[in-house]
């Protein structure tokens, strides 16, 4: 076998410029797979942090009965005391629209205390965010996102200016302590304004201006590596147990939400790849061209090898060794050039990039296995060549 391999190497060292152009064909397709196979790996990885930033991976409480006299402190404390609960916050939301420096813009405000950047995961990019003074007076600050800032001050530090925001029909002014970046702002790059800006006040100062005096929802974030589905029960019976057996309470499991989008994004990366992966088919088809042309021109060497007593088996071996090895070559370097783009990528967009052990496994089984089918042909017929017929041919 290694007497083959050496003699199908020389043979692709003769046809320099044949195996060249066949080699840069494979080599294109797998560095096209790799690399379509990376940038999905690094949109699965921003999309699956943006929703972690978002909140995604925690539970949400809400009453859903129209009775329903609201949540409460104590409630959120109960919240807090069930086994394996990190973290609980207050959630108060209201759609409205904010104005500065002569501009409106919907915009999703979110009463929250003290503890957002635990459950929700704010990023501070300038300033600070809500604290608990901010929440015991009912101040009226915000915090908002960068989006924001960019849009209307091209910058963001814009700590110290007032945005305001309409509630209940009256425009109150606000002042900005913090610029925050968060899940939303990768949604808001895409789709613009069809997504609107998030702003959070303390909760207090959102039920004094709505009449509010008790929650809407409260958010839940649980320790890393608790099961989701006895967390949810948990959550559940806690609230229940204190109230009418009449009133309902919603526990919205968002960390499910959250693997059902990473799954969709998962299927669309494998699609992807699939997609990419044709051009690897197209390049055998090549492989199998310059397969059949170097069987025509070893047509009296064929011939030769067969009447010092070569068998059909091996000439059937050396042209299938041949086959392989050039999409082997080709797929080794469509491989390296792959994954260096891939990593250049990763560093420019600062997201993860690697590829684990057994795709590169994979990929290098998969172009052997194309060099094997598109050589085969070739293969057996040149292995089907009479020898006398082989001996005549110029």
């Amino acid at each position: 076998m290694f007497e083959c391999i050496k003699q199908s190497l020389r043979v692709i060292g003769k046809s320099r410029l044949k195996a060249f152009l066949t080699v840069g064909g494979i080599a294109i397709g797998v560095s096209s797979v790799v690399i379509i196979s990376s940038i999905g790996e690094m949109g699965k990885s921003a999309v699956d942090n943006q929703l972690t930033d978002m909140g995604m991976d925690s539970f949400v409480v809400t009453g859903t009965e129209s009775n329903f006299d609201g949540l409460w402190e104590k409630d959120l404390e109960t919240l807090k005391s069930v086994p394996d609960v990190r973290n609980a916050m207050p959630l108060i939301n209201y759609f409205t629209e904010i104005s500065s420096r002569g501009e409106n813009s919907p915009a999703m405000i979110w009463g929250v205390n003290e503890d957002a950047d635990d459950v929700i995961e704010l990023k501070t990019v300038s300033g600070r965010l809500i604290n608990k003074s901010d929440v015991l007076s009912a101040k009226k600050v915000c915090v908002v996102d960068e989006q924001i800032a960019m849009n209307r001050y091209k910058r963001n530090t814009i700590v110290g200016k007032e945005i305001g925001i309409s509630i209940n029909g009256r425009v109150e002014n606000f002042e900005v302590i913090g610029v925050v970046s968060n899940g939303v702002n990768l949604l808001q790059n895409m789709f613009g304004d069809l997504v609107p800006s998030f702003v959070y006040i303390p909760y207090t100062t959102l039920s004094e201006e709505t009449n509010n005096r008790y929650f809407t929802q409260i958010a839940v974030k649980l320790d890393d590596g608790t099961d989701s589905d006895s967390a949810f029960n948990a959550l559940s019976h806690a609230v229940l147990c204190q109230r009418d057996e009449k009133t309902e309470i919603r526990v919205e499991n968002l960390l499910k939400q959250k693997s059902q989008m990473n799954k969709i994004a998962d299927i669309t990366s494998k699609a992807l790849s699939i997609v990419a992966g044709i051009s690897l088919v197209v390049s055998g088809l090549s492989v199998m061209t310059v397969m059949l042309v170097s069987v025509k021109e070893r047509t009296r060497e064929i011939g030769i090898k067969k009447s010092i007593g070569a068998k059909n088996s091996d000439i059937l071996t050396e042209f299938l060794t041949e086959s392989v090895l050039i999409t082997l070559i080709g797929g080794v370097i469509g491989l390296l050039s792959g994954l260096v783009f891939s990593a250049l990528a990763g560093f420019i967009t600062g997201l993860p990039s690697f590829m684990e052990a057994e795709g590169i496994i994979f990929v290098l089984f998969f172009v052997m296995v194309i060099g094997a089918v598109f050589g085969a042909y070739p293969a057996y017929k040149a292995s089907r060549l009479s020898p006398v017929e082989a001996l005549r041919s110029e």
